[in-house]
C-alpha cells in the first residue's frame, strides 16, 4: 500500500487473481516481452476449433478470412471491427472444396459459453503501426478461443479513471496500435476507487458506461454469488461484466453498429430487455417505462432482434401516434441494417398483416378522419373497412406501441385484440403514467416490466440534473379608464348583446394574450442570460423559449430579431404560410393574429434563404431542417428557437441547456418539454435549466418547495422523484462538493499551504526538472478542473448566498478560500507554464473571475491575457516579474522557480528545432539553478542572468556569433547539429531547398527525396575528396552523430521537418 492508495500494480495483481480464480479464466501469463503479440492468436484458435473437430482445410480457410477481416488496412477501424464482428456473430462461411457446399464455421460457442477457452493474458506489447512511434502495452487483454475481446487498462485510486480512457482512446490512434482494437468489442478502464467504467471501438470519454446491479437483479449468467461479498466497486463491476456467460451474451445480443457508431448497452437496457424477454416467455404483456433519454429507442432494436432469433416464425409491428416518432424508429432500424416497412394506410397495414413478410412493420396513427394526430377512431375504422372476410394475421406476432401512454384509452388495445387475437402486446413509454390512468394502462398492457426512473438516470450520469427558477412577470391594466373610453368609442353602434360578446372576448383575450410589455421583459430577461449564465455567453449553449401560440411566438420573433439574436434566433412550430391564411383577414384596423403569423414567417423565410418573400414561403420544412442542424452543432450561431409544441417530444428533438416556458402546459407534455434540456451534450454542461414564467408548479411565497404538486400532481410522487430540485438547496450542495473537493485535492500540500508548497506539490519539488513537472501533471489538471468546477458552482451563487443559507461569517470564509484556490491556480499554472495551453480549457472562467471572485484583482492578471511568461521576460526582462500576481512577485524563491520552470517547458519544447542548441541551453540552466541554490548570486543579478538566458532560448542566434553565411534559423539548426561546419551546412541546407517538393513532410516519397539528397551531401561532404569523405564525418561527428549514414541523414530530414524556412 503506498501513501497515496493501492498502487496500479497492486490493482492489477488482484484483478488477474479474479479472473483465474473466481472467474476462472485461464492465465496467459505477463506478455511484455513476448514476441508477435497479436489480436488473433493463429495457435490458440486453431487449437480450440481442432477439438471442436473441425477439418485443417476448413481452419486455415476459416483463419484467412478472419486475418483478411481485421487487418484490411484500407478500411477504417469501424468497418473492419464490424466485418469481424459479423464473423464472430454469424460465423465463418467457407467451402471444403471449389464446388461443394458451404459450411459455416463458428469462432465461437454462442449456445454453450463454456464450452469455449477464456483467457487474460496482462501487459500485452503490440508493435505501433507507424514504426516511428512507440509500442503500446494495454495492462490486459481478454482472450476468447485466441480471439482479442476485451482491452483493459488499470490506475491507481488516487488516478481518475479518465486518464484510463484517455489511454484506451490514444491506443487507437492510427500511428499506435489501432488494428490490434479490429477484433476488440469491449474497451475498459477502472480503478479501486472510482470502480471500472466501459465502453467499446472509438466511444468518446464522455459516453463510457458504468454497469450497476444488486442482488436483487442478478440472474444465472452473472449470480450473485459469484460477487456479492466483493466491497471493492472494480472487482465487482468486473465479476459482474466478464462473467463468462454474461460476457458472451453483452457481445451477442447487446452490440449495435448505429449509422457509424458502435454502441453497447447500459444496464438499464440490458435489465430491461432480459424482463421481456422473460415475460415473452410466459406469453405476457407488459410495459418499459425507460426515462426520456436513456435509450428506449435502442432497447426496442434489441428485443426485437432478440424475438426474431429466439421465437419461431416471429413478426414485429411497431405502432406510434406521430409522424416524427414513425421517422425516427425506421431511422433507427435502418441504422442497425435492419429493413423496416413504413406503412402508408391502414388497408396497407391489413394487407401486409395478411401476408407472411415483411416480418418488421411500423404504422402510424395519424391524420385518419381529418384530424392532426392520434385519431384512433379513424385509424381503426379504416382497419376496419379494409379487413378482407378471410383476414388471419400471419405469423407470430408482436406488437410494441410506443409512447403508450398517449395510447392508454384502451379502444386501440381492444380492437387491435379483436384483429390479431394471437399477437403479444408490449408498451414502451419515456415518460410516467398518470395516476388517473395507471389502473387501465395495466389493464390495457399489463404490469411494469421494467422501469428506470429519472433520479435513476440523473444517478447514472445517463442524463442530467435539473435546475428550476420560476420568474414572475405579472400583468396588469395601467388606465382602466382609457380602456373604458376605447369600449364606448368602438361600440356606440352596437347592440346590447354584440357590445357583451365584444366584452367577453377582451375578458379572454387578457387572460390568455401576453401584453407587449410583457413579452417585451421576457426578452430583456433572456438577453441577459445570454450575456451571464453558463454556456450561453460563451456561445456553447442554447435555449428553447415554448410560447403559448404560434402568434406569440411571432411576436417574440420580432422582439428579438430587433436586438444581437437577430439571425440567431428562429421560430419552429406546425403553421406553414400559404395565402388562403390571410383570406378575409384585412380590416384596415391593424395586423389580426393570422396577418401577423403570415407576415411574419415569410420575412423570416425570406430573410433566412436571402429570396423574396414568395420564394421562400414555400421553404418551411427545409428551413427547419437547417435551423436545427445549426442549433444542435453551431449553438453559437443559432443560440434560440422559439416552439409551441414542434421539437418537444421524439428522441431526436434537439436538446439545448436552457428551456424557458412561457405557456401553459402539463403532465406529460411538460415531462418531454423539461427533458429536452437534461440531455448530454458537452463536457462543460453540468445541468439542464428550467425557466418558468407561468408558475407551473405553484411555489409558496416565493419558495420552490413540493415538486410533485401543481404541474405534476397527476403523478404518483414515487414516479416523478428528483425531476426538479430546489436551486438554492441543490446550488448550496454542489458549492460545499466542490468547495470539499478541491480540499480533499490539496490537503497533501505541505503547511502553510502558500505559494511555494503549493508549486512544489503540483509542479516539481526540485526547480526545473522535467520529470517532476511531467509526473504531476495530472494533479495539475485535476487542480484547474476542481478549481473551475468550484468557480462554476460559487458563480452560480455569489448574489444569493445568504439566501443559500450562509451566514454573514460563513460567506466571507467561503468568498477567502475560493480567491486563495484561485489564486494558488492562477500561480501553479505561470510556475508550471501551463497558463496559455489551458485557456481552452476555461473558456468563460475570466469572466466569472472578474465579475464574481477577484475584481480587484482584474488588471493585475490582464497583463497576462496576450503574452506567456516567457515573451514578457523577452520583451521587459527583469520588470517582467511586476507582472506576476502579487502574492507571488513577494517571494523570491517562488519568483525564481516560476521562472526556471518555464524556461524549461520552452527547452523541451523547442528541442525538436536544434537538438544540440536547446542541449546547451539545458546545461547554462541547470548550471544557473545549481549557483542560484548555492546562494552564489544575488537575487538582481540571479534575475539579470536568467532573463538573458531566457532570450537566447526564446530567439537562438540573439546572442551567439554565428559565419556571416548562416543567416537563417534553419540554417543555424543545421550548422549545431554538425558540429559547426559552415560549408557542410551550407551543402545540406542547399540540398534540402533543391529537393523540397509542396507537401513534402506529409508524403513519404517526397520525404525519401529529400533524404536521399541529404545523404548524398553528407556523403561526399564539400572541400574534401571523394575517398576521405566517410574519414572525415567519422572523425568529425564520431561523438555526437550516428556513424550509419542513413541514421544521420533520418535525423537530419526530422530536424528539417521542424524548420519553418524548409
Amino acid at each position: 500500500m503506498s501513501p497515496a492508495g493501492h498502487s496500479e500494480r497492486t490493482t492489477q495483481d488482484r484483478v488477474v487473481a479474479l479472473f483465474r480464480d473466481r472467474l476462472r479464466y485461464t492465465y496467459l501469463g505477463n506478455w511484455k516481452d513476448r514476441a508477435g503479440n497479436a489480436n488473433i492468436e493463429p495457435e490458440l484458435l486453431a487449437s480450440w476449433l481442432r477439438r471442436r473437430g473441425v477439418d485443417e482445410a476448413l481452419i486455415t480457410r476459416a483463419l484467412h478470412q478472419l486475418d483478411k477481416a481485421a487487418g484490411d488496412t484500407s478500411k477504417r477501424l469501424y468497418d473492419r471491427n464490424r466485418a469481424v464482428y459479423e464473423l464472430l456473430r454469424y460465423g465463418v462461411k467457407v467451402k471444403p472444396e471449389v464446388g461443394e457446399q458451404t459450411v459455416t464455421v463458428w469462432l465461437i460457442d454462442w449456445r454453450d459459453p463454456h464450452a469455449n477457452d477464456f483467457a487474460l493474458a496482462e501487459e500485452v506489447t503490440v508493435k505501433a503501426a507507424d514504426p516511428k512511434a512507440y509500442d503500446k502495452r494495454p495492462d490486459a487483454v481478454i482472450y476468447v478461443n485466441g480471439i482479442a475481446l476485451g482491452a483493459l487498462e488499470f490506475k491507481r485510486s488516487t488516478v481518475s479513471v479518465s486518464q484510463g480512457i484517455r489511454q484506451n482512446l490514444d491506443n487507437q490512434k492510427p500511428n499506435f496500435i489501432e488494428p490490434f482494437f479490429a477484433t476488440i468489442q469491449f474497451v475498459m478502464a477502472g480503478n479501486d476507487s472510482e470502480g471500472l467504467r466501459y465502453g467499446t471501438i472509438e466511444t468518446p470519454e464522455k459516453y463510457y458506461l458504468r454497469w450497476k446491479e444488486d442482488a436483487a437483479t442478478a440472474d444465472g449468467l452473472a449470480p450473485a454469488a459469484s460477487w456479492s461479498e466483493l466491497t471493492n466497486p472494480l472487482d465487482r463491476e468486473l465479476a459482474q461484466l466478464c462473467a463468462k456467460a454474461r460476457f458472451l451474451e453483452l457481445i451477442h445480443d447487446f452490440i449495435v453498429f448505429d449509422a457509424g457508431i458502435k454502441k453497447l448497452c447500459r444496464h438499464n437496457q440490458y435489465f430491461g430487455v432480459r424482463a421481456a424477454q422473460a415475460r415473452i416467455r410466459r406469453r405476457e404483456g407488459g410495459i418499459i417505462w425507460h426515462t426520456q433519454g436513456s435509450g428506449k429507442s435502442l432497447t426496442m432494436v434489441w428485443l426485437t432482434k432478440w424475438i426474431r432469433e429466439h421465437c419461431a416464425d416471429a413478426r414485429v409491428l411497431i405502432i406510434t401516434d406521430r409522424s416524427e416518432l414513425d421517422e425516427q424508429i425506421e431511422k433507427v432500424f435502418k441504422g442497425v441494417n435492419e429493413d423496416i416497412h413504413r406503412t402508408r394506410s391502414g388497408a396497407d397495414l391489413i394487407a401486409r398483416l395478411n401476408d407472411s413478410t415483411p416480418w418488421l412493420l411500423c404504422s402510424l396513427v395519424h391524420k385518419f378522419g381529418g384530424k392532426d394526430e392520434g385519431d384512433i377512431g379513424g385509424f381503426l375504422d379504416e382497419l376496419k373497412r379494409a379487413l378482407p372476410a378471410d383476414f388471419r394475421a400471419k405469423g407470430d406476432l408482436y406488437v410494441f406501441v410506443d409512447e403508450c401512454h398517449r395510447t392508454q384509452s384502451g379502444d386501440l388495445h381492444r380492437a387491435m385484440k379483436a384483429i390479431l387475437p394471437g399477437a403479444m402486446f408490449i408498451g414502451f413509454t419515456g415518460t410516467p403514467l398518470l395516476k388517473d390512468d395507471k389502473a387501465r394502462s395495466i389493464e390495457v398492457f399489463g404490469s411494469y416490466i421494467h422501469t428506470y426512473k429519472f433520479d435513476e438516470a440523473v444517478r447514472d450520469g445517463v442524463v442530467l440534473d435539473l435546475r428550476y427558477e420560476a420568474r414572475d412577470i405579472d400583468q396588469y391594466i395601467s388606465n382602466p379608464k382609457k380602456i373604458d373610453e376605447w369600449f364606448a368609442a368602438k361600440t356606440a353602434g352596437l347592440n346590447d348583446l354584440a357590445k357583451a360578446q365584444l366584452k367577453q372576448r377582451w375578458g379572454t383575450l387578457q387572460k390568455i394574450l401576453s401584453s407587449q410589455d410583457r413579452l417585451e421583459r421576457i426578452v430583456d430577461d433572456i438577453l441577459l442570460d445570454m450575456a451571464t449564465r453558463p454556456r450561453l455567453m460563451d456561445g456553447h449553449g442554447n435555449a428553447m423559449l415554448v410560447s403559448s401560440s404560434i402568434y406569440q411566438a411571432c411576436k417574440l420573433f420580432d422582439l428579438f430579431a430587433k436586438t444581437e439574436l437577430a439571425g440567431k434566433c428562429a421560430i419552429v412550430t406546425s403553421y406553414k404560410p400559404a395565402p388562403a391564411d390571410i383570406k378575409g383577414e384585412s380590416t384596415a384596423e391593424g395586423l389580426t393574429e393570422r396577418l401577423r403569423q403570415y407576415e411574419t414567417y415569410r420575412r423570416m423565410l425570406a430573410d433566412w434563404f436571402h429570396e423574396t418573400e414568395e420564394t421562400a414561403m414555400g421553404k418551411v420544412e427545409k428551413f427547419e431542417i437547417a435551423v436545427k442542424k445549426k442549433f444542435i452543432e453551431e449553438p453559437g450561431q443559432m443560440k434560440l428557437l422559439i416552439v409551441v409544441d414542434k421539437l418537444l417530444t421524439g428522441f431526436d428533438a434537439p436538446s439545448a441547456t436552457y428551456l424557458y416556458i412561457d405557456k401553459q402546459m402539463r403532465d406529460h407534455g411538460l415531462f418531454q418539454a423539461i427533458c429536452r434540456v437534461n440531455r448530454l451534450d458537452g463536457d462543460d454542461k453540468e445541468y439542464g435549466y428550467i425557466v418558468d414564467y407561468k408558475d407551473l408548479f405553484k411555489s409558496i411565497e416565493g419558495a420552490v418547495g413540493d415538486y410533485t404538486s401543481g404541474a405534476l400532481d397527476g403523478y404518483d410522487r414515487a414516479d416523478v422523484a428528483g425531476l426538479l430540485e430546489n436551486r438554492l438547496q441543490k446550488g448550496r450542495e454542489d458549492l460545499e462538493e466542490a468547495r470539499e473537493a478541491v480540499k480533499a485535492l490539496c490537503e497533501p500540500v505541505a503547511p502553510p499551504r502558500d505559494t511555494l508548497q503549493f508549486q512544489h506539490y503540483f509542479c516539481a519539488a526540485d526547480s526545473g526538472n522535467a520529470e517532476q513537472m511531467k509526473a504531476n501533471e495530472p494533479k495539475r489538471l485535476a487542480f484547474y478542473k476542481m478549481t473551475a468546477h468550484l468557480l462554476r458552482a460559487y458563480a452560480n451563487l455569489a448574489n444569493e448566498l445568504a439566501e443559500a443559507g450562509y451566514s454573514a461569517g460563513e460567506i466571507d470564509t467561503l468568498k477567502t478560500e475560493v480567491d486563495h484556490f484561485v489564486r494558488m491556480r492562477d500561480e501553479v499554472k505561470l510556475n508550471s507554464g501551463d497558463y496559455i495551453d489551458l485557456k481552452q480549457y476555461e473558456p468563460a472562467m475570466r469572466h466569472l473571475i472578474d465579475t464574481y471572485v477577484r475584481a480587484d484583482d482584474s488588471e493585475l492578471l490582464s497583463d497576462l491575457d496576450d503574452l506567456s511568461l516567457i515573451e514578457l521576460i523577452v520583451e521587459r526582462g527583469a520588470d517582467a516579474v511586476q507582472a506576476l500576481p502579487e502574492g507571488l512577485r513577494r517571494k523570491e524563491e517562488a519568483v525564481a522557480e516560476t521562472i526556471e520552470n518555464n524556461v524549461r517547458k520552452l527547452i523541451i519544447d523547442e528541442s525538436p528545432v536544434n537538438p544540440k542548441y536547446y542541449e546547451k541551453m539545458s546545461a547554462l540552466l541547470d548550471a544557473l539553478i545549481a549557483q542560484r541554490r548555492k546562494g552564489a548570486l544575488d537575487y538582481q543579478r540571479y534575475l539579470e542572468q536568467i532573463v538573458e538566458l531566457t532570450r537566447q532560448a526564446k530567439t537562438p542566434g540573439s546572442a551567439s556569433t554565428y559565419p556571416a553565411t548562416i543567416t537563417t534559423a534553419a540554417r543555424r539548426a543545421v550548422y549545431d547539429n554538425l558540429g559547426g561546419d559552415e560549408a557542410l551546412t551550407l551543402a545540406v541546407d542547399h540540398a534540402i531547398h533543391s529537393n523540397a517538393m509542396d507537401g513534402w513532410r506529409d508524403n513519404a516519397m517526397k520525404t525519401k527525396r529529400v533524404r536521399n539528397a541529404i545523404r548524398s551531401v553528407l556523403q561526399s561532404p564539400p572541400g574534401l575528396p571523394a575517398p576521405h569523405a566517410l574519414s572525415h564525418i567519422q572523425a568529425t561527428y564520431a561523438a555526437s552523430i550516428d556513424d550509419d549514414l542513413d541514421a544521420r541523414a533520418a535525423a537530419l530530414v526530422e530536424l528539417a521537418r521542424n524548420q519553418h524556412d524548409y
